[in-house]
Parts: structure tokens; sequence; C-alpha cells
């Protein structure tokens, strides 16, 4: 196995509530707490333990919100104490990852850093290892560099990348231009994009030198880098570190990194993009959770829940149980079946996106209880 890179910081932001995994996932129990591919580890703790090799215990920080701070550190007991970057409430995940170069810049001027989501799913580590080494090393040469995913099918349900030109860097045989990014495609241009080759899911991942990304956002959103390097300031100050966060934090704005840094950078020739071979996936619905567990078959019921109990008959789709009742499904196809405790979620893989607009229902109806 190869050793960590020495000049890498790996950054996990764990935010969202993942509200398309309503009722499993919640605002106090987010997806990346939860173990949804039965591996017997969290999401959290599956990218950690994927992102070890590659930077070292150490050298790992996560971003999370304050009320996760006590689950974040039982799943990952190792982790540092300044390694905990909390926020007070979410701003998106340019404030999220923004915040974790501005310190780390701090600390240590030349790092080179890595943002990988706490709630996706990665097959293949040693393929994710490789194309993580070519980022790097496209990095050090002052580029903003991504890890596109080769789809497997045409699939509606992510943005893309369009691929350039590739050009030549030691240590990143595949490295390529970024010619633009494209948003969620209907099923037609979803086929053209997957038959063209040249398109690349966009994973969100995003690996750079700490200044050159800093240095993008100033050269964008000039106001959220003023309030990010007020906090950096502050922030390995126990007593000032507060004080600043309360003043500054709610004033960031709120904006995503792929709008300000990503799209701009590739607009300027500054963004590249290395193809990842890997299996992966973002796990945004039931659907995805269906498909994953069921390793593509359609024509499997896949079960999550330690003490599940489901009869079937000629069923397919997913339940996901954590109650004691017995389920029983007869023929129905497709079927999305979620038990809780306070909540019971019926639906087909058809309409699992529009799972969200139940959690936009309940919030308008004042049921924060079970959200």
């Amino acid at each position: 196995m190869a050793d960590p890179i020495q000049d890498f910081y790996a950054v996990i932001p764990a935010g969202g509530i993942g509200s398309r995994l309503w009722p499993l996932s919640r605002a106090d129990a987010p997806k990346f707490l939860h173990d949804l591919t039965g591996s017997g580890n969290t999401l959290l703790r599956d990218t950690w333990n994927r992102l070890e090799p590659l930077a070292g215990p150490d050298r790992i920080a996560v971003v999370t919100g304050r009320a996760h701070r006590a689950a974040v550190e039982r799943e990952l007991p190792g982790i540092p104490d300044n390694n905990v970057f909390l926020e007070s409430e979410p701003r998106d995940s340019a404030a999220a990852i923004g915040l974790a170069a501005a310190v780390l810049s701090m600390r240590e001027p030349d790092v080179i850093i890595g943002s990988f989501a706490a709630d996706h799913v990665i097959r293949v580590p040693h393929l994710f290892d490789w194309a993580v080494r070519q980022a790097v090393a496209t990095a050090r040469e002052g580029y903003i560099c991504t890890i596109g995913i080769q789809p497997s099918e045409a699939s509606v349900g992510f943005g893309y990348i369009k691929k350039g030109a590739e050009f030549v860097v030691d240590g990143a045989p595949e490295a390529a231009t970024v010619e633009s990014f494209v948003e969620k495609p209907d099923l037609e241009t979803a086929k053209a994009y997957f038959a063209d080759r040249s398109y690349l899911w966009n994973a969100g991942m995003f690996i750079s030198r700490a200044d050159v990304l800093l240095g993008e956002i100033a050269e964008n959103q000039p106001h959220l880098y003023a309030g990010l390097m007020d906090l950096a300031e502050a922030w390995d100050d126990r007593d000032r570190r507060g004080p600043v966060v309360d003043r500054v934090w709610p004033t960031l704005t709120k904006i995503a990194i792929d709008y300000a840094v990503a799209e701009p950078a590739a607009a300027k020739g500054r963004l590249a993009v290395i193809p990842g071979h890997f299996d992966w996936d973002d796990v945004g619905d039931f659907a995805s959770l269906a498909k994953l567990n069921s390793h593509g078959r359609k024509n499997d019921l896949a079960i999550l829940g330690e003490n599940a109990r489901v009869l079937s008959d000629a069923a397919s789709g997913i339940v996901v149980s954590q109650t004691k009742r017995v389920i029983s499904l007869i023929g129905v196809r497709d079927i999305i079946v979620v038990d809780t405790e306070d909540a019971l979620l019926v639906t087909t893989s058809e309409h699992a996106q529009r799972v969200k607009g139940v959690v936009d229902a309940l919030k308008l109806t004042g049921r924060g209880d079970v959200l």
C-alpha cells in the first residue's frame, strides 16, 4: 500500500439532512450517520476509512453542524479535536469547504486539500485512491481539480462535467481540462451524454491548493472570502473563536462551491478533471438505495434493518424497517417502504425524488416532531 500523501489534507463536509431519504434520514440523524449498504459502518465511517490511507489519521478534517459533533466523534474516535470544524448553522458547501481551506492554510500555507462528501458510496477503493493521487498531482500545478465519474448508465439524477482536452501532468496521465458543467438532463440528453463518453458525472469532489481555492473565492465571492479569513484568523484561539463565529458565520454568503468556485474556474481554464473509474453513488433517494442494495437486479427486494421482519411474494424494491412490525408485500413492483417508530413512507422508485416534497409539506404544517 502506498504511503499517505505528505502535503495533503482530506476534508469531509458532513452536513444536510438527506430529505429525499425521509423518514430514515432526519435532522438529528442525517444520512451520513446511517449504514445504508450493510457494511456494518455508517457512510461517514466508510468515508474516513477510504481517506485514511491517502491522508493519514491526523490529516482528515470534518466540517459539521454543532448538533452533530457528539455523533461524529463517536463514529470517528481517533479524529483530533482541532480537526472538527463546527458550523453554527448551514451556509452551503462554499462556506463549509472554504472554512476548512482558510483554517488549514493558516496552519500550513502550502497545503493541498481535497473535499469528499460524508454520504457517498464508493466501491473499488484502489481506483478511488489512484484518482485522488492524480488529482493531487494536478493541484500541485495550480489547478483546481475535480474527479468526474465515468457514467455506468444514462442517468438523469446527476449533473455532468464536459471533459475537454487532456494535458501533461507528471503523475496524472488522465488529467484533462473542464469545458463546462451541465445540470441534470432529461432522459434523451442523458442518453446522448452516455454515448459521447466525454461527459462525466459530477460527484462534487474538489482537490486544490488551499491558497488557490481561496483565491478563486476572493475573486468570485469577495464578501464570503472576507468572512472566511476573519474566522480563520481567530479559529485556533479558543477564547476568540466563539464570538467571531457567532458574529461572522450567519453573514456568510450561502452558495454551493460549484457556483462559487468550480464553474467560474472552468470558464477561466483553471479547472481540471480526473476521470474516476470506480463505482460511485450519492444515494440521493430510495430508488438509488434500492439499486445499490440489490446490485442492480430489478426483480430483487432489498431489505435494510437489523430486526426487519419482511414476507414477500413476487415483490421488488426496498424495505427499510426500524420497527418489529411484520411487513408483507405481495405482487408489488419497485415498491419503497420505510417503517420507523413515528412515520411510515410508501411510494415507488418512479416517485422517489418526490419524497423531498413531503418534508417541505411537513415543515409548512409545523410537524417538526417527525423531521
